[in-house]
């Protein structure tokens, strides 16, 4: 072969590797891939096939068209799916983002509409994960709406239209709304206000509905011996000793009476939201990250999901920037559960420029999880119960991880420290912990395990959390915590830092803790005697759980009393902030103070502006010391 030919056979290669390919729905262009709405109808098969060989075709980038994308879960991924706070479950996933690394995923302004159960994007083992310019939404929802039409105080009897878009059945008087692949009774439920779209003003008096009563008919039951202790929140147990309270019946189509609501009836006009049982109605989070690192959101919507908008478990360095959770298609909410949830994540999570809207929890919860040791088995090894059943096969930790040993009826902080060898599952439930290290004499059965390791540094920066049920901010991480120049309305508390043992087993505690330059407006609506910062623990003691708190320069426009609730603090400074009524309510509790202290020492609060309807600022018990008010 010349010289000349060998250089236009070069020449011809280089043009056709500078060139794009085609096949049917996507187009391949050097290490990027790009979807066209040729697959829009189902997305799923294809996708799963490219994702299935993306190391072959050395694929970095996965774009899309800007269209509107349907996922269904009949030719989706399936498999058996423990998620922490979720239902464990068979669900199936669209995104299997398995032992990938350096892949990005823009949507470029597409809206990806998700159907039935399905889990959109599950993201496992992988490390510089980039996801961005995609709005996830559902064609059904999960939750049901019913606008109050008519009610009876002395009947005690309510009238729900229901609109065509939740379409319903009676069996046997109960109410259960259907949908693509599943359905829900009345279960866990809100009252909202169509005009505010926010949840109605001291909503607690009126729901959730009474949808159930003590079983009046039962033989030998409690007769039943377990040999170990048995959670009866979990849905294997849920039911024993309950019955059906509430009934329904239609008067015309869409037109729904129920009888036997014990709360106060709601009002006319306000709109009740349903989203089923607690224990059957957390399947489907939009994301879910599990033992990842380096994972980033930008400019992402995530209108609903059954569950959360994204949970994230055992991952190292998470940042989600105009992430936004609001609803869509007229619907008055948006997920069913927390905007966002953090469980055992270290490095550092990065929280700007989001909007949290009308879900049906939390805006943003950080902790970690106690797991009570049930047996010592060895001189390294001790067997652990997980205590809440939608912790299920959560994983402490990997190999090397510092553990703590917890005895809160000594301390809220571990007293123990060893390193993590080996766990193994038994089932979900029940594991085996083994330690490098010899258990300290001191171990005994009853202790919690936390990992030490597994807290992440937080910033909240520029966000606006509004609308929803629940609290706000849940904080329970040592790392340093900064929570600035963000706008918070919220039902219950709109910062909560909890040491939650009991329930949720939830772990972790705040030691460093700025909260500046934020605005609340009020929070606290729903009707529970709360503050709008609030640290408390659900273990009776004198003990300190919370040290370094700085809330400096912010503004509080609230209807109510309480504004601090400090429970178990040491060190804490609250420094120029401004406290106004906001007369957009009656009080609910006018007897409270504006800043409550408990337990706690070494409390300054100064350079405070204060208007507001408390007639005594600061109310302390005899425990607390050294708590100065200038």
């Amino acid at each position: 072969m010349t010289f000349k030919l060998q250089q236009y056979y070069l020449f011809i290669l280089v043009l056709i590797l500078g060139c794009s390919f085609t096949v049917k729905g996507q187009t391949q262009n050097g290490a990027s891939l790009l979807f066209d709405e040729s697959i829009a109808g189902d997305a799923t098969p294809l996708l799963l096939e490219t994702l299935k060989n993306l190391d072959n075709e050395n694929i970095k980038v996965l774009k899309f068209k800007k269209g509107i994308y349907h996922f269904y879960p009949d030719k989706a991924l399936e498999r058996y799916t423990q998620v922490a706070n979720h239902n464990s479950s068979v669900v199936k996933t669209a995104f299997p983002i398995f032992d990938r690394h350096d892949l990005t995923i823009d949507g470029q302004g597409s809206t990806f509409i998700f159907h039935g159960l399905i889990i959109p994007f599950s993201i496992e083992n992988s490390s510089n994960i980039r996801i961005k310019n995609v709005s996830i939404d559902w064609g059904m929802s999960f939750h049901s709406e019913g606008i109050i039409v008519a009610n009876n105080l002395e009947q005690k009897t309510f009238d729900m239209k229901i609109s065509k878009d939740y379409p319903y059945e009676i069996r046997k008087g109960q109410l259960v709304f259907i949908k693509e692949y599943y359905e829900h009774s009345i279960g866990q439920s809100i009252l909202f206000d169509p005009e505010t779209r926010a949840t109605a003003f001291h909503t607690e008096a009126y729901t959730s509905l009474t949808t159930k009563s003590k079983t009046a008919t039962q033989s030998n039951v409690d007769a039943i011996k377990y040999k170990y202790p048995v959670d009866l929140r979990s849905p294997d147990y849920a039911k024993i000793g309950i019955e059906d309270k509430l009934t329904a019946e239609q008067l015309e189509p869409g037109l729904i009476r129920i009888y036997g609501h014990t709360k106060k009836i709601p009002e006319v006009g306000k709109v009740v939201v349903m989203k089923g049982e607690q224990g059957y109605n957390r399947f489907a989070p939009a994301f879910h990250i599990t033992f990842s690192s380096d994972v980033s959101f930008n400019n992402i919507d995530v209108h609903h999901a059954c569950g959360m908008g994204l949970i994230a478990e055992n991952t190292k360095n998470i940042s989600i920037d105009n992430f936004n959770v609001t609803p869509s298609q007229g619907r008055i909410i948006s997920t069913t559960a927390d905007a966002t949830h953090f469980v055992g994540c270290s490095g550092k999570i990065e929280i700007k420029n989001c909007l949290f809207s009308s879900q049906l929890d939390d805006a943003v919860n950080v902790h970690g999880i106690y797991q009570q040791i049930t047996e010592i088995l060895g001189d390294h090894k001790v067997a652990i119960k997980v205590g809440h059943f939608q912790q299920q096969g959560f994983t402490i930790g990997k190999q090397n991880d510092k553990i703590g040993i917890v005895n809160l009826q000594k301390s809220f902080f571990a007293t123990e420290e060893m390193t993590l060898k080996a766990v193994e599952k038994i089932n979900g439930r029940y594991q085996v912990i083994s330690f490098n290290e010899v258990l300290p004499r001191s171990l005994k059965v009853g202790d919690y395990i936390e990992n030490l390791d597994a807290y992440p540094e937080l910033l909240v920066q520029n966000c606006r959390i509004i609308n929803n049920r629940a609290r706000g901010l849940l904080l329970s991480t040592p790392r340093k915590i900064v929570i600035e120049n963000s706008f918070f309305s919220t039902e219950m508390e709109a910062i909560l830092a909890p040491v939650e043992s009991g329930y949720w087993y939830e772990s972790g505690s705040v030691l460093d803790l700025t909260i500046r330059n934020n605005i609340f407006q009020d929070c606290a609506t729903g009707g529970q005697n709360k503050g709008v910062i609030r640290f408390e623990t659900d273990n009776e003691s004198d003990h300190i759980a919370f040290e370094n708190i700085l809330i400096s320069n912010n503004v509080f426009n609230q209807f109510d009393n309480l504004i601090v609730e400090a429970n178990n603090v040491n060190m804490l400074e609250f420094v120029g902030n401004t406290i106004n009524d906001s007369k957009n309510h009656e009080s609910l509790y006018p007897d409270n103070p504006a800043i409550m202290v408990n337990h706690s020492r070494n409390l300054l609060f100064k350079n405070n502006q204060f208007s507001g309807k408390a007639t005594e600022i600061l109310r302390k018990d005899k425990m607390s010391s050294n708590i100065i008010l200038k």
